[in-house]
């Protein structure tokens, strides 16, 4: 983004407005919060929005009143109207009135950061007729990383931490990111840990040995595994990042486009990519960017 997307989220359940406000500014755009239609209003009065985000269904003026007089203040914001299952007929209502697109909840944070751009893009004079790699990425600072003299136990409580993100409430769900960067002390990307990385180290290294000839087709028993898992497991605690890691994925530019990005993930067999600017890593890209791309893409034709 060439500058960081100004988005009011408009809803009254304060978790909700909460939660997705600061996965939203995490993701580099500038998210404000209103808790009715009314402060809504009263909010775009005061500061100019690129797009709104807001719920159909709250007490006092609803999302279909708060649209109407949204437009009014300001024609060309876009808003995405929020509703609950069962209610897409009012939204699709919504959409004679104004609205730039709906959606449902609970509904995946990736399509409602790909809606946000759409909106945005649809206001802007020169609209590409697809993004790159750096409209869908994640930025940086919304990404779990870690230096590789850290222990396996630390990098453990970082990717369990991006899983609890996401769980954070019913009707917003951000994917957690399976894996972490590793930056080392002058801030270069020196490697990734994935939870494949930790599955890896779990193993003993003498599985991974040939077997003697005579013993090409030897089985181990269950005594030999019993046991066996808890005990690399917990050999792991103090180990060091680095001592486990998996070297840094392959970069692209953020000005790489998407289909070029999709073939890199095939022919090179990575789940994610870091995306620079200038040579500095600015984001990532994952294979659930692309998905809700395509989703996109597909659902809309």
């Amino acid at each position: 983004m060439a500058r960081n997307i100004k988005v009011l989220m408009v809803d009254d359940e304060a978790q909700f407005r909460t939660t997705t406000s600061k996965i939203l500014t995490r993701r580099g755009y500038d998210t404000t919060v209103a808790e009715s239609g009314e402060a809504a209003i009263e909010a775009l009065k005061k500061s100019p929005q690129d797009v709104v985000i807001m719920d159909i269904k709250m007490p006092g003026m609803d999302g279909h009143e708060a649209l109407a007089e949204i437009k009014k203040i300001n024609p060309d914001v876009q808003v995405i109207m929020l509703t609950g299952h069962g209610g897409e007929d009012s939204a699709k209502e919504s959409l004679k009135h104004g609205a730039f697109d709906y959606l449902t909840k609970p509904c995946e944070i990736e399509l409602l950061a790909s809606k946000i751009h759409d909106a945005y893009a649809a206001t802007q004079k020169d609209v590409k007729e697809e993004k790159n790699a750096g409209d869908i990425m994640i930025p940086i600072q919304a990404y779990t990383t870690i230096d590789p003299e850290s222990t396996v136990r630390e990098g453990i409580e970082r990717l369990k931490q991006s899983f609890e993100t996401a769980l954070s409430t019913s009707r917003i769900m951000e994917t957690g990111h399976r894996s972490i960067l590793v930056f080392d002390t002058q801030g270069d990307l020196v490697g990734t840990l994935s939870i494949l990385d930790l599955i890896r180290a779990l193993r003993p290294a003498y599985l991974s040995t040939p077997k003697p000839s005579m013993a090409d087709s030897m089985q181990y028993s269950f005594m030999f595994w019993a046991g066996l898992f808890t005990t690399q497991a917990k050999g792991l605690i103090n180990k060091k990042i680095r001592d486990v890691m998996s070297g840094p994925p392959l970069s692209v530019d953020e000005s790489t486009n998407l289909m070029e990005l999709a073939n890199l993930i095939v022919t090179e067999r990575s789940r994610r990519m870091v995306v620079t600017r200038a040579e500095k890593v600015v984001g990532v890209v994952r294979e659930q960017e692309l998905f809700f791309e395509m989703a996109k893409i597909i659902l809309q034709a």
